[in-house]
């Protein structure tokens, strides 16, 4: 299957700017496609959930669509799945920004608030640690800069998921590679051509 015709979906739950999302991946050649749709989303190769904003919001909102079910099923059936930023938090199993909200409880840990010693939100460039066998990280240079705009991170209960570590405050995971599940604290699709290339390494997966 190639790149082009495998059908991405980017999950609509009407929150935030999903779109820029999309049009990355279309801009890779990924016939990736903005949906509200559980049977579009069940259907396609792989799957993408985007978040911007509060963890909390972002779940309820997920919840209220009623797509949280196709979101869990997309990100358990071993397909392949990228969350982005808060995406990424969702897949855990709480926030401590939104205590009483549980996330998707894909991946185990939990998000924890970065420190107060230095500013929040980390709004802007930043260095990655990439571990070498992480196919999310394959073909970028050595410490690339991607771009962050968040003050909470997760802390995965086993380290063997980390795919990319960041230092701010505190080492913290800034990306996650659990076999076909993948997701990036940064924005891949705001980080010119690193971002980029994490975006065309999960076209790939997607299209294998």
């Amino acid at each position: 299957m190639s790149a082009r015709s495998s059908r991405i979906a980017v999950i609509d739950y009407g929150i935030g700017n999903l779109r820029s999302a999309e049009k990355a991946l279309q801009h890779l050649g990924a016939h990736a496609t903005l949906t509200s749709d559980s049977t579009a989303i069940a259907a396609a190769d792989a799957v993408v959930l985007p978040g911007v904003g509060a963890f909390g919001a972002c779940m309820r909102a997920l919840r209220d669509s009623g797509l949280e079910p196709a979101a869990q099923e997309a990100a358990s059936d071993g397909r392949p799945f990228l969350g982005v930023c808060i995406g990424m938090q969702m897949l855990f199993d709480g926030s401590d920004e939104s205590p009483d909200v549980a996330g998707l409880g894909v991946v185990r840990g939990r998000v924890t608030r970065l420190p107060d010693t230095v500013r929040l939100p980390q709004m802007g460039w930043n260095t990655l640690e990439i571990r070498s066998a992480s196919r999310l990280g394959a073909g970028l240079d050595d410490a690339p800069w991607l771009y962050f705009v968040h003050s909470y991170a997760p802390e995965p209960t086993d380290d063997a998921v980390v795919a990319a570590w960041c230092d701010y405050g505190r080492r913290f995971a800034a990306a996650i590679e659990a076999g076909p599940v993948w997701a990036t604290q940064f924005h891949p699709e705001k980080s010119g051509r690193p971002g980029l290339r994490v975006l065309e390494n999960f076209v790939g997966a997607a299209a294998a």
